[in-house]
């Protein structure tokens, strides 16, 4: 039997794995394409949400000449916003220069029910994007790049800023939206009396957990302009006569006695040591018996193939932008054991990416 040279074994052996890794490698190149590409997409929809395009578009279709006319801008050049726009699926281009909304572009409309237009808006923000110029300094230094580069920090800078600030409350609304009825669904609240919604802000959660349990009162705790909107939401939901509004700094202290306090995107919101402060002031306020239930994302202890990339990119948009973060399981039980709390269940609520994580005290 001729053996092969030493090159040619070479060359031989390693054929199907250079194959393999050539396969790889070109499947992976659009995909790698896109996310470099995706600051730009990015830009361009909050450019098409800011101009209005959404809105102006509507039912009906639009032609470039048509939208150049009503925002005073050359017809091509609005065509080529409007076919990039196309190609990223937020609208469609029904026939050669006439453009409709795709499914995507109506949930940018600021007169549809689910409307992500204030989170579009929000995220888009000079603001926003501005910080992320800053990530190797959060990286290198566990410290917001946003605080550096405003000179204050993030929730301050929002509250200096109405139109940031009504975004912001905006954007959570509609979040929270998508979360409250499978958290209305899952809460058993046999034998509870009182629920207070710790940071409850315009009272989208707590409307619908007192919607669904028509004996049960409940406590909307926040600040002053967290809380500006509640009022007349829960009047509007026909609870307002079971439900009073408690202003608040949850840093200090939470209502007391009451059998369930709900805490949906706070905790995520701050790092360990004002997270831990939280949870103990709900641990020394429930009643006996009293359960504690934070609604967040839960991150797995792995990423695995199928993970939740926007959890991740909120995780890391928090380390620029402030002292937040998102936990695992394992991250939870620890801080729940320093607030004098004990972990018992962490509970999908489908079909949303959040999560009930309850706690009652150890």
């Amino acid at each position: 039997m001729t053996v092969p040279d030493t090159d040619e074994r070479a060359t031989t052996t390693d054929e199907p794995s250079a194959r393999r890794a050539q396969t790889g490698a070109d499947a992976a190149w659009p995909e790698l394409m896109r996310l470099v590409f995706g600051g730009m997409a990015s830009r361009l929809v909050g450019y098409c949400v800011r101009l209005g395009l959404p809105d102006a578009i509507g039912d009906d279709e639009r032609t470039p000449q048509e939208l150049a006319l009503r925002y005073d801008a050359r017809a091509d050049t609005m065509f080529r916003v409007l076919r990039a726009l196309a190609a990223l699926r937020v609208l469609t281009e029904t026939t050669p220069g006439r453009f409709a909304l795709a499914p995507m572009g109506a949930l940018l409309r600021g007169d549809r029910p689910g409307t992500l237009r204030p989170l579009a808006r929000m995220l888009t923000d000079p603001a926003m994007t501005t910080a992320w110029d800053g990530l190797a300094h959060s990286v290198r230094t566990g410290e917001p790049a946003f605080d550096g580069i405003f000179g204050t920090d993030f929730f301050s800078y929002v509250g200096g800023r109405p139109d940031l600030s009504e975004l912001y409350n905006a954007a959570m609304s509609q979040v929270t939206h998508s979360v409250a009825a499978a958290v209305a669904e899952r809460t058993d609240l046999a034998g509870v009396r009182t629920v207070v919604d710790v940071g409850g802000g315009d009272g989208t959660l707590l409307a619908a957990v007192l919607a669904a349990n028509p004996g049960v009162r409940g406590v909307l705790y926040d600040s002053a302009s967290g809380s500006a909107e509640a009022a007349g939401n829960l009047r509007r939901a026909g609870v307002g006569d079971r439900c009073r509004i408690e202003v608040g700094d949850f840093f200090e202290r939470v209502p007391a006695d009451a059998d369930l306090y709900l805490l949906k995107s706070v905790i995520h919101g701050w790092g360990d040591g004002r997270a831990t402060g939280i949870l103990r002031h709900c641990a020394e306020a429930v009643a006996p018996g009293g359960r504690i239930v934070m609604i967040d994302h839960v991150l797995p202890d792995v990423v695995g193939p199928a993970a939740n990339a926007l959890a991740y990119l909120t995780d890391v948009g928090m380390l620029v932008n402030g002292q937040g973060l998102e936990r695992t399981r394992g991250d939870l039980e620890r801080l729940c054991g320093k607030a004098g709390l004990s972990l018992e269940d962490v509970t999908p609520l489908p079909p949303t990416d959040f999560h009930w994580i309850e706690s009652r005290p150890a």
